[in-house]
């Protein structure tokens, strides 16, 4: 009889230790990597803390003036100010009009661009015009544009049989579609690149698959190219909400929020809060105040697409 022999345990290869090579890898990609981030550091970081840290005090512009702390007062008179809320609400409508027709303008551009067009590299020229020029500049184009007495928007409208001397940035019901339209024209050339080399990534294998099992045009747009540019809309739409929510330089220029503060966007609230009624310290809270709503909508926007896209189908 023979006696079993224990079987000897496999021990799992010793691990190499980090050589001089991986050790100088890591050396490299941390002296790369540190230069890229302290402007990062100095231009947004710092800036955002002492941002965070004013909007505790009673700051002004005021000269001779000793800052001291307010606690959470600035943020209480913040809930009662109904023309900061009144701002918000208005820079909602403003953001998700501009972010949803710019989305669905570039990507009907986008897709017209990535066709068998004729005259395709000037259409594309044509297409980025908008996205090369200064957002003073659009305003102030925009604005002649508008003008009620001599501006082409007007002549055109009169020349059609239609009402003479519309007031377009004076006009309370329509001084705010007015602006949306600029903002469209402007930010859909970057919706439109996007979009574009999203479209060129998809292959068209796929597309001619399904059109040789008799799917028509909008089937293999809706099973076909929007599955595959969903990360690319995901991406474009976000970034374009913060952009459009921050944004009130054009708005600034073409009606400094009025006619009786019915373009008035949120970040142009803070901007006269700060530099115009010199209360540094409440701008600073309204400007807490906006970051924390677009990072809470971001991430609820971010974890719901991403929630649908793991969900087994």
């Amino acid at each position: 009889m023979t006696a079993l022999r224990p079987q000897r345990a496999h021990n799992p290869p010793p691990k190499p230790r980090a050589g001089g090579l991986a050790r100088a890898r890591r050396n490299e990609a941390a002296a790369l990597v540190i230069p890229a981030l302290i402007p990062v550091v100095l231009l947004s970081v710092i800036p955002l803390l002492i941002g965070i840290g004013m909007a505790f005090t009673d700051s002004t512009l005021a000269r001779n003036h000793e800052t001291s702390f307010v606690g959470l007062q600035n943020f209480i008179n913040l809930g009662s100010d109904s023309l900061f809320w009144q701002s918000f609400g208005i820079g909602i409508i403003w953001s998700v009009s501009v972010t949803v027709l710019q989305f669905l303008g570039g990507l009907s551009l986008a897709l017209l661009l990535n066709s068998d067009l004729k005259f395709k590299g000037l259409t594309r020229l044509l297409a980025l015009m908008p996205w090369a020029m200064p957002p003073v500049v659009v305003a102030i184009m925009w604005q002649m544009i508008y003008s009620p007495t001599n501006g082409p928007l007007n002549w055109l409208i009169g020349t059609l049989g239609g009402p003479e001397r519309i007031n377009w940035l004076g006009d309370f019901s329509l001084a705010l579609p007015a602006v949306i339209l600029v903002g469209v024209w402007v930010g859909m050339p970057q919706n439109t690149i996007t979009l574009l080399a999203g479209l060129q990534q998809v292959p068209a294998e796929l597309s001619e698959a399904a059109a040789v099992d008799g799917a028509g045009a909008w089937s293999r747009f809706k099973h076909v190219t929007f599955p595959a540019i969903k990360p690319v809309i995901i991406s474009i739409t976000s970034l374009s909400f913060i952009w459009n929510f921050n944004s009130f330089g054009i708005v600034y220029v073409m009606t400094e929020g009025g006619p009786g503060g019915r373009t008035m966007l949120p970040m142009l609230f803070t901007y006269l809060e700060a530099f115009k009624s010199r209360h540094t310290g409440s701008a600073a809270a309204m400007g807490d105040v906006i970051v924390l709503f677009l990072i809470v909508i971001l991430v609820a926007y971010l974890w719901r697409q991403l929630r649908g896209e793991r969900i087994p189908k």
